[in-house]
């Protein structure tokens, strides 16, 4: 016999509105079940316990179900670079893909992934992670794909896209988190341009694409926590958007009053039964707030589970993780995200790609060459087995050469095995332990402790022991191995933005007796170079890059693959021209400007400006185009006139000459990404919609588009001196 949510998937199947079904079937929950969806219904205490002992890889997190009507709950796993429960392939981290400035590409991985999550029971993937990188010391940035809102809004959508094929999906964190170590206590202070032009509008465009679920951030913005915050949830997410998904806390300490969570918006608290359930069945019974509260938020959820077909999605054979074709496509991400900064001559020629004869030798060097090291240690850490290092990378692919590494030797000697090499590569950067999730103790957290039950509801502890005993998936201990309990990396922001002091004497130790040195850069964001930059070669930013990442980087060295990442953020000569980080801070005003707006608007130009990179080939760009109507529709003509097959990313920026407003000097708008062989010219499109332009209007809080002259620059990076130029007049302003 069919349960009463069968019959209500059905009916959607039918064609009759999920909101409508969904509101029937929580029409016949008891105020007692309404209120079992609320929150993961997972008893702290024996939550803990599993979390903190390996729980986290182990099984999906389940919440929203309610047994006697059938409705299975929602099943959550982690993770933007692949999926965290059990083995599974990992992919370059979301950064090195926002480097590929490719969108298509960026479905592909969501797709793989979905399909992944799917072999182990998740329906809820909690990878859309979005918040935009205003500072590189930000320990998460690795989780995010760049610091421009147009670009990070179109890859994270492509992800949406890619990944709800398969499962919902989950957007994050709603909204200004882009904080480790201060993320439970600090206060961010922003006024309503740069709150609108600056930190929402990728969210909105992946809101748009259809994402069914929004997370809420730990942080409090204009005085109010993220989970509570009216403004952001009600006011701006689901009136202004119209946002008709569902919206869950962000992890343990991420609700603060249970009663003005719900009045705001947020329907579920993730992943336990933890700070909201009391204080919401005590104000039920006090009568301060109505059932019908209560079932709005559940409406919500049961709406989603339902338009999504939660409960009959397929599953996956299990022979589809870590299958070819997905690390395959990790290893084509790897390679299409690898930014080549420097490629100076040596001897009269260009030292990349290696031109290398039988028996070379390459003398490799740095803590990370024979590293596993492929990123975050905290909640987007994936538990992949036999990950290819750069050094096996290098090995593996130069076999005819001598590949020598010597870790354990001091300077002298490294100089030495550098001095008798053919070229030297040295890998450097960081690890899990200078930069991730902040997973440590926070004095900002003290007084939530005191609003978790002293004790365990039997029955729950029961039912969650029971889910734990039937879904366990098993990663080896070796891929645990954690500096924190077993289970998480301390992580945090990072103490600063330059190479750690043993990599820069290292670097110039080899540089000084090799002059074909070439440095690897292992981080999730922006590193200073100045300092040594002068004195290597070739520089490359190689990420950290899946599980396949050092055969892309041998791929790329060795020329069988030409570079073509776009770095995702302005790189600045100096750590002073960025805005003001105080990974630590109580209160922070995060205003208009950061990475290359800011660097241009203070007249300090970038090392590496944002969209740069190199390549072994030459592209140049004619015949440039443009018509205005609903949509700014660019045109050029793009060719490859160097001697091999390589891409580029054609770059449109917008400015506006002689504005009242202060705006940047040149902002991002459509991008595309050109793959041509040696000799080829191809014609390309690009589309940018008018709101790309738009400016909110602080009066009617709405948007309008400045009239007046505007010039668009058709480029290859931002600040590009071979950018061509176009001027499109906008004759009346345009209200939005």
């Amino acid at each position: 016999m069919a349960t009463a949510y069968q019959l209500a998937l059905e009916k959607v199947k039918n064609g009759i509105n999920s909101a409508v079904v969904a509101a029937e079937l929580v029409d016949s929950m008891t105020l007692e079940e309404k209120v079992h969806c609320l929150d993961g219904a997972v008893p702290f205490w024996v939550g803990i316990k599993d979390i903190t002992t390996g729980g986290y890889h182990s099984r999906p997190f389940r919440a929203a179900k309610v047994e006697r009507l059938g409705i299975p709950g929602f099943h959550f796993s982690d993770g933007p670079r692949g999926v965290v429960v059990g083995e599974a392939t990992a992919f370059p981290v979301s950064m090195a893909r926002g480097a590929t400035f490719d969108p298509e590409l960026e479905v592909r991985v969501g797709n793989a992934i979905g399909k992944e999550l799917r072999t182990i029971g998740a329906d809820l993937y909690g990878g859309i992670c979005v918040n935009l990188l205003r500072h590189p010391a930000w320990g998460r940035a690795q989780e995010t794909y760049g610091e421009d809102p147009h670009h990070v809004g179109e890859m994270g959508a492509a992800l949406t896209r890619g990944a709800q094929r398969h499962v919902m999906a989950t957007l994050k964190h709603f909204a200004l988190n882009s904080m480790e170590n201060a993320r439970f206590g600090v206060d961010v202070t922003v006024d309503e341009r740069t709150l609108h032009e600056v930190y929402l509008p990728h969210f909105k465009r992946i809101v748009d694409e259809g994402v069914a679920c929004v997370m809420t951030a730990y942080n409090s913005v204009n005085g109010q926590w993220c989970s509570q915050n009216e403004e952001l949830l009600a006011d701006i997410l689901r009136d202004e958007w119209g946002f008709t998904g569902f919206v869950i806390s962000d992890w343990i300490f991420g609700v603060r009053d249970g009663v003005k969570s719900l009045q705001a918006g947020l329907d579920v608290e993730m992943p336990y039964r933890m700070i909201r359930n009391a204080p919401i069945v005590a104000a039920l019974a006090e009568g301060l707030i109505t059932e019908e509260l209560v079932a709005s938020a559940v409406t919500r959820t049961i709406a989603t589970m339902l338009k999504f077909n939660v409960g009959e999605l397929p599953v996956r054979d299990c022979s589809i993780v870590l299958c070819r074709e997905h690390v395959m496509l990790s290893q084509e991400v790897a390679e299409k995200s690898v930014v080549l900064l420097k490629n100076e001559s040596v001897s009269g020629t260009a030292l990349l790609p290696l031109d290398l004869k039988p028996g070379s030798k390459i003398a490799m060097f740095g803590r990370l060459a024979a590293a596993r090291n492929i990123g975050d240690g905290g909640s987007s850490d994936v538990m992949a087995p036999n990950v290819v290092t750069p050094l096996m990378g290098i090995g593996e692919h130069f076999s005819n050469c001598e590949v020598t590494y010597e870790p354990g030797a001091n300077l002298e000697e490294q100089a030495r095995l550098a001095k008798r090499s053919d070229v030297a590569i040295v890998v450097v950067g960081y690890t899990k332990e200078e930069e991730g999730e902040f997973i440590g103790d926070s004095e900002d957290t003290v007084d939530l402790v005191k609003q978790i039950p002293r004790q365990d509801d039997p029955i729950l502890a029961s039912e969650y022991e029971k889910y734990m005993r039937e879904n366990h998936h098993y990663a080896p201990d070796e891929l645990r191995i954690k500096s924190r309990n077993g289970t998480f990396s301390i992580g945090g922001d990072r103490e600063s933005i330059r190479l750690l002091d043993d990599d820069v004497q290292l670097i110039r130790a080899v540089a000084k007796v090799q002059p074909r040195t070439i440095v690897v850069i292992v981080a999730g964001s922006a590193v200073v170079m100045s300092e040594w930059i002068n004195e290597v070669s070739a520089v490359v930013m190689g990420w950290y890059s899946g599980i396949n990442g050092g055969r892309a980087l041998a791929n790329i060295l060795s020329g069988a693959v030409n570079p073509s990442g776009r770095l995702p953020f302005a790189i600045p000569h100096d750590e002073s021209h960025l805005p003001f980080f105080d990974r630590n801070a109580k209160k922070i005003t995060y205003d208009y400007w950061h990475g290359q707006w800011k660097l241009d608007r203070d007249g300090n130009e970038a090392m590496f400006p944002f969209g740069f990179g190199c390549s072994y080939t030459q592209f140049s760009i004619s015949s440039p185009a443009i018509e205005t109507n609903e949509l700014i529709k660019f045109r050029c003509e793009v060719s490859n006139t160097g001697s091999r097959d390589g891409a580029t990313v054609v770059q449109v920026y917008a400015g506006r000459k002689n504005s009242l407003i202060e705006r940047p000097k040149l902002r991002l708008v459509a991008f595309k990404r050109v793959e041509l062989r040696a000799g080829e010219t191809k014609h390309v499109e690009c589309t940018a919609s008018l709101q790309s332009l738009a400016t909110r209007d602080t009066k009617t809080h709405g948007w309008f588009v400045e009239q007046g002259s505007w010039n668009f620059e058709i480029a290859q990076f931002s600040g590009d001196p071979k950018a061509l130029l176009l001027d499109q007049s906008i004759h009346k302003q345009i209200d939005l």
